[in-house]
């Protein structure tokens, strides 16, 4: 079996074809020349392309170089294909990969190409969900608020993919959301008994005393510790402050902040802990309506704790949630259970009467909580999120949802589920090993598809989204917490076709599906 670093790549591919084309155009040439194809159409004659258009701004008229074509149909380094032709046509050079061998490389060290990185074990990262402070009761948390939700627990499966020590806060002290948050598949922490101390307040309270920006007289409102005047503070910090709003000024300090304050320094020294004494690296994950208080809370943190708190604390702000074909304004709560009816509409739309078969309510309910963390996750996080309401919004059918990609996890667990059945039965062979499969016979233009577009950059695109750039400049941080959604639906989508052009088990069985999902789908 190959290792890691026999694996074929996509962006190490694109990286020597650059190379070739630099080398006989100059130094000057910057950026990508080629990129790799996609559709079916044009993977049809070609898998990479450098377009003529960037050929005749590289080359006098266009006229590509003696011996470029053979320098790049010769070229053999890690990572890069064996390649069946290079030609300078009319769209520019293109480049076809020897398929069968491609084939047989990928297919004989599969595990290779489909496990997670480990790139990153040792880290720790605490991640702030702002949604969930103030003890919001669940008729109280919105749209917005559920989206920052869902990118937080995104967010954490994918840093503790990579090995990473991941501590989420506040914990949840309203049993109500947990439940609610358990209909999405989300776990969170409970309230701690210990995470807001009697003494931790105290402190900070003495901190701010002695803090020559706090101001504790004519304070009118109740449950308001003092006055903090945050733009004095800020001109006078040493480090980056780039990001934060030029209107922060005049912040209420209140007994219900510095618990939130005391509840964040416990869970960032124990993360410390955890990271053998490094500060962790801490995320506020904020919706866009909240992110100018966050900010308050932050500073006040750094005005607090400045032991505490590094230059590795980032905001990472999610769009506002715009609601379509709703004449009343609509929480997290009304959201999912309209969803979920709807999806329950749709698939007595589809399988008939449903009310006799128990297992159906656990299903809807998988296929609603996948609907809904692809409609929150499948938009760049910065960006607003538009939701359709209408009953016609969610379907079986469409082909960019979540219940979509569910329903061919669903195809594929029952058709190798049949599979293996009709081996125990005699009706077909175990299969063979990796060595003894004839790869020349994978031609038809879905098999290529599915493993160019789907196993080959699989790693790759597991590894644009566990970036998250803790280090770099500013407050602000941006995450591809939608690149896999995007990944999946199209992977769904070649699936899918596939599925339904070729016939691939030639016998089927008499015993009902054991995934309902799929029958007749």
């Amino acid at each position: 079996m190959e290792t890691g670093d026999d694996r074929l790549s996509v962006s190490g591919t694109l990286e020597a074809f650059n190379a070739v084309l630099r080398g006989k155009a100059g130094d000057g040439v910057r950026g990508s020349i080629w990129f790799k194809e996609n559709s079916v159409r044009n993977l049809r004659s070609r898998d990479f392309l450098a377009p003529q258009a960037v050929l005749r701004a590289m080359f006098a008229e266009g006229q590509v170089p003696n011996g470029l074509v053979e320098s790049v149909f010769s070229l053999k380094c890690p990572g890069v294909p064996p390649i069946q032709s290079c030609q300078n046509g009319p769209a520019g050079l293109t480049v076809q990969l020897e398929r069968p061998a491609v084939f047989e490389q990928v297919l004989k060290a599969i595990p290779v190409y489909t496990k997670s990185p480990q790139t990153a074990q040792g880290h720790s990262f605490l991640l702030n969900c702002v949604p969930l402070q103030g003890h919001k009761s669940l008729n109280s948390l919105s749209l917005s608020h559920l989206r920052a939700i869902l990118v937080t627990d995104h967010l954490a499966g994918i840093l503790r993919a990579q090995g990473m020590d991941v501590h989420l806060v506040p914990a949840l002290v309203d049993e109500e959301i947990r439940r609610f948050l358990q209909q999405l598949r989300v776990e969170w922490p409970l309230d701690p008994e210990t995470s807001r101390s009697p003494e931790d307040i105290l402190a900070m309270k003495e901190a701010l005393h002695q803090c020559p920006h706090a101001i504790f007289d004519q304070l009118e409102q109740s449950g308001v510790v003092c006055k903090l005047h945050l733009k004095g503070f800020l001109e006078k910090q040493q480090e980056d402050v780039q990001g934060y709003d030029p209107n922060l000024d005049v912040f209420l300090v209140t007994e219900e902040k510095l618990h939130h304050m005391a509840e964040l320094q416990r869970a960032a020294l124990q993360c410390t802990v955890v990271a053998s004494g490094k500060c962790c690296s801490i995320v506020h994950v904020v919706s866009h309506e909240e992110a100018f208080q966050q900010q308050q809370m932050d500073l006040l943190w750094r005005l607090l704790a400045p032991q505490v708190v590094t230059v590795l604390q980032k905001h990472l702000v999610c769009g506002s949630v715009k609601v379509t074909h709703c004449a009343s304004p609509m929480g997290a709560l009304q959201y999912l259970q309209l969803r979920n009816s709807q999806m329950y509409e749709a698939s007595v739309l589809k399988y008939g009467d449903l009310s006799q078969d128990d297992t159906w309510t656990e299903t809807v309910s998988v296929l609603t909580s996948a609907a809904i963390r692809f409609e929150m996750l499948s938009t760049t996080h910065r960006n607003q999120v538009v939701l359709d309401v209408e009953e016609t919004s969610i379907s079986t059918k469409g082909t960019k949802s979540g219940a979509f990609v569910m329903y061919n996890c669903a195809r594929l667990a029952t058709l190798f589920e049949m599979y293996q059945r009709a081996v125990e039965q005699g009706l077909y062979p175990a299969f063979p090993l990796p060595s003894e499969l004839n790869y020349s016979s994978l031609g038809e233009e879905g098999e290529w598809l599915l493993l160019f577009n789907g196993i080959l950059p699989f790693q790759e695109v597991l590894s644009q989204v566990m970036q998250v750039p803790i280090s770099s400049g500013g407050l602000r941080i941006a995450a591809s917490t939608e690149a896999i959604c995007k990944f999946l639906i199209q992977l769904s989508m070649d699936f899918s076709s596939y599925y339904n052009r070729v016939h691939i088990l030639g016998v089927t069985s008499s015993r009902p599906c054991p995934y309902p999902l799929t029958e007749n789908f």
